[in-house]
């Protein structure tokens, strides 16, 4: 039998992406420990939130394939990106195992920034919006699926057509 994952108390310490023009705003949960060790966000390379915005905005693949790219990318698309949460007890990269969560402090991105949309990647994110920004903030997220490798479940082409919302908030 596996050993158990031992919950460690982790500290948001990614800088949100985003300036005065950006018009939506993604939110995930929590860096997983390969994004935190990468100091960007969905730096797992089994995480397909890059993929998704490659096709999503018909890049060639790989186009977004270093954080200073994918910075860019974000900043020229009007695309704000952060997390719900500042701090949790979390089981590596799982979720499901969130305990003590702190809110990130939303506020920071919504008064520079002319959002019209807030979107959640994934079940937990949504959850954890809802409790703790989502009066704070003013908006309903639009829930996504997860880009997560445990999401197994969904294909590419599904999750590129379940974020289109994104670039349609963007093109309207």
């Amino acid at each position: 039998m596996p050993a158990a994952r031992e919950s460690t108390l982790v500290v948001h310490e990614i800088e949100p992406v985003f300036d005065e023009r950006s018009r939506v705003l993604v939110l995930g949960t929590m860096p997983s420990p390969v994004s935190r060790a990468e100091g960007f966000f969905y730096g797992h390379p089994q995480n397909r939130f890059w993929r998704v915005m490659e096709a999503l905005f018909d890049l060639p693949d790989h186009a977004l394939a270093d954080n200073d790219t994918r910075r860019a990318f974000l900043l020229e698309h009007q695309i704000a990106l952060w997390d719900v949460l500042a701090s949790c007890t979390i089981e590596g990269a799982s979720d499901a195992s969130i305990h003590h969560a702190r809110p990130n402090d939303l506020r920071r991105i919504l008064d520079a920034a002319p959002i019209e949309a807030v979107f959640t990647t994934g079940t937990k994110a949504t959850q954890l919006y809802h409790r703790f920004c989502e009066k704070d903030c003013g908006m309903p997220a639009t829930p996504l699926p997860s880009t997560s490798p445990a999401n197994a479940r969904m294909r590419l082409p599904d999750l590129v057509q379940a974020y289109r919302p994104i670039r349609d908030v963007l093109e309207s």
